[in-house]
This record gives C-alpha cells, structure tokens and sequence, in this order.
C-alpha cells in the first residue's frame, strides 16, 4: 500500500490529532458493515456508537495517528467485534508492513494466513517489553507517575522496552512472538479488542492489573506470553505502589 495524505488535520484535546483520513476510513467501513450486518451496532473511535451494544463492530481507523501522519510505518487499522464484554474476532491490518493479523474465538491466531503463537520467552533478562504511550490531557501528570515508574521497573529487569505508538500492533506483534509483553495502561475498546482476541488465541494472558481476566471494561491492558505473566505483574504492582507513595 502506497502512503496517502491524512488530509487536514484537527486538535483533538491536548497534543493529540485527527485526520481527514481517520474519518473518511471510519465513514466508510461503517457505512460498509451497516448494509453488510444491520443487526450489530457500530462503535468507532472517531464517530461514536450506533446501534445494538450487545453485539458490535468496534474500529480505529487509525491506530497511531501521529506515526502516520508522520509517515512513519508504525500504524495498523483495527476492527474487532465484541459480543457482550468481550471481543470474539479481530483484524489488525499493518498496511506499510504487508501484514495482516486475523483471529476468532476458539479458531486461533494468524498472520498473513499462517498460524502464529507467542513467544516462548521465560526469564525476564530475555523479554522484549512494548509500553502504551505516556498520558496527555486531563490529570496527564498524575497519570504519567504510573508509566513512568512501570518504565523505570522493567529497565531494571527485561532486555529492552519499546514503545511504538500503536497499542493494535504492540498487541499484534506479541501474538507473533516479536514482543514479549504489551503492556496499556488504559483501555480505549478501539485501541484493544481485535488485539486482545489476537494475542489470547495465539496464546498471551490478558489480564487487567488486578489480575483479573481483560475485558472490554477493563482500566489497564496487560499482556503477556505466559511464563512472563507473574514476573510482569509483579513488575506492574511495584510501580503502582511506587507511583501511589510518589503523589
């Protein structure tokens, strides 16, 4: 796929963006799944929700705004559809990368056609960790002491952190085994479901950072391929106590 302009961009809140082409791709896939499946509602980043909230098409037309309009290759079009509290199926599309991210419920995970399954790293000392980006807007500084001490936590334990910009493909990436661990320390539905249902069918835990299974209501994204998970929750429980003394 060829780059395209984003076309005008608008402020969305504090340093954050929206394009013309978030909107047009959100338009159009909505229009496109109305006519396809009029009985699911529709809930997208950008337009809002529609329709039935039992069972919905949940989109962000673009995951990673400000890589693309940057033309940096770090961005994914992600569409899941949730029944309930949980997604069931999603598609991560990395259009710059040639790579397409499919999964169902119970049917596993692929890329590009191929199964794919997560890593099978054991020691933190080996682990490739992606980290959601630091807060703007509202309480960005409170919410900040929280990434910041999650950061400064795992330097002191995994091999690398990373930090993309795009939660679909930090998701994407774990259920191919390229990342260890994704971790979001918040929970937009857009930003999670598709990659939620890929990472759990190629095998990660997905967990809130109470430990609890991840749902569409969910404050906190953890996911991790298992061997990890209580090293990175531990991690994650560490910095919130370190966060919380630090106010």
């Amino acid at each position: 796929m060829r780059w395209q302009s984003p076309g005008a961009l608008a402020a969305k809140g504090d340093r954050d963006v929206v394009s013309e082409l978030d909107y047009a791709i959100e338009r159009d896939l909505r229009t496109f799944l109305r006519t396809e499946t009029p009985d699911i509602g529709f809930l997208g980043e950008e337009g809002g929700s529609s329709g039935s909230t039992s069972k919905r098409w949940v989109l962000d037309p673009i995951d990673g705004t400000s890589n693309y309009v940057r033309s940096l290759p770090l961005c994914a079009v992600s569409l899941a559809l949730v029944h309930g509290n949980e997604a069931v199926l999603g598609v991560i599309e990395l259009p710059f990368l040639s790579a397409t991210y499919t999964a169902a419920k119970g049917e596993g995970a692929h890329a590009n056609g191929q199964p794919i399954t997560v890593s099978s790293t054991i020691r933190m000392s080996q682990a490739l960790v992606a980290i959601g980006d630091y807060a703007v807007g509202l309480d960005a500084e409170a919410r900040n002491r929280l990434r910041l001490a999650l950061t400064g936590q795992l330097a002191a334990e995994v091999q690398r952190i990373r930090m993309t910009g795009s939660a679909a493909l930090d998701l994407a990436w774990l259920a191919e085994g390229r990342l260890d661990a994704a971790l979001t320390l918040s929970n937009h539905p857009w930003d999670m479901a598709a990659g939620v249902v890929i990472a759990r069918e190629a095998g990660a835990t997905v967990i809130d950072g109470n430990g609890a299974r991840h749902d569409i209501n969910s404050t906190t994204t953890l996911a991790v391929t298992p061997e990890l998970t209580g090293s990175i929750l531990a991690a994650y429980e560490k910095a919130v106590a370190f966060g919380t003394n630090t106010r």
